[in-house]
C-alpha cells in the first residue's frame, strides 16, 4: 500500500509492507542514486514483516518528482522529518533507516525525531578515494542504538575504515556499495542478502 506524504520539500512517497502483528516500524529510504527497488531494501521488506517490523519504504520528494540528483543533505532532512509522523502514527516504536545518502539522514534527525535505533546500511564514511573527508562524526553522534551494515568492498569506506564507536556493525563479504557481490565470490547473491536480513531480524528483537 502506497501513501503519499506532503512535506516541506515537497512530495514524498510511502511504501508499506505490514506485520500481522507488528512491535516496531522500520522507516527506510533510498540513497542519492536510486529507489526504493535497491535490493538491500526489498529483501528487508519482504522478510522482516515475517518478524513482526512492519517496513515502510520511503521515497524522498526529489524521486517521487521523478529527479536524477538528491538535494542537498538539509534539505533531504527535511523531506525526513516530513514523513515521520506518518511512520509514527501506528503508535509503534520507530526504527529510522536508510541506504547510503539514507543511512546519514536518519542518523542526523534519529534523536531530535525520537527514533528507537537506526538501520545504517551501505553508510558512506567518506567518498571513494576520499578518506579524509569522513562522515564518521554524523555516525557516532546518532544517540541511539545503531546497526552499520556495510558491504566488505564498499568504496565508501569498508569494514576496517569504520572508527570505533557506539554502534554495531555487520559484513557482507565482497559486498560493493549496493551489496553486489561478483561471480567469483564464495557466497552468491541470495546468501549475501540472507546475512542482510538475517542480522537485521535479530538486531530488532534487541529492541522490542
Amino acid at each position: 500500500m502506497s501513501e503519499i506524504i506532503e512535506t516541506e520539500a515537497g512530495t514524498a512517497r510511502i511504501t508499506w509492507h505490514r506485520a500481522k502483528k507488528a512491535r516496531l516500524v522500520l522507516a527506510v529510504s533510498h540513497g542519492a542514486g536510486g529507489g526504493i527497488e535497491a535490493r538491500d531494501l526489498q529483501a528487508l521488506a519482504t522478510v522482516l514483516p515475517e518478524h513482526g517490523v512492519t517496513v515502510a519504504l520511503v521515497e524522498q520528494p526529489w524521486r517521487v518528482a521523478g529527479k536524477k540528483v538528491a538535494p542537498a543533505p538539509k534539505t533531504l532532512d527535511v523531506g525526513w522529518r516530513g514523513i515521520w509522523p506518518a511512520v509514527a502514527e501506528p503508535g509503534l516504536p520507530v526504527v529510522s533507516g536508510g541506504r547510503s545518502a539514507g543511512a546519514r539522514v536518519a542518523c542526523r534527525t534519529a534523536t531530535e525525531l525520537g527514533a528507537a535505533a537506526v538501520l545504517a546500511l551501505s553508510f558512506p564514511l567518506h567518498p571513494p578515494g576520499r578518506p579524509e573527508k569522513s562522515r564518521a562524526d554524523e555516525l557516532l553522534g546518532a544517540g541511539v542504538p545503531t546497526l552499520v551494515v556495510q558491504g566488505g568492498n564498499d568504496p565508501f569506506g569498508k569494514p576496517a575504515e569504520f572508527p570505533e564507536g557506539a554502534f554495531e556493525l555487520v559484513e557482507v563479504p565482497y559486498g560493493d556499495h549496493g551489496f553486489a557481490v561478483p561471480k567469483r565470490a564464495e557466497i552468491g547473491q541470495e546468501q549475501a542478502l540472507e546475512i542482510i536480513t538475517g542480522r537485521v531480524v535479530e538486531w530488532t528483537r534487541t529492541l522490542g
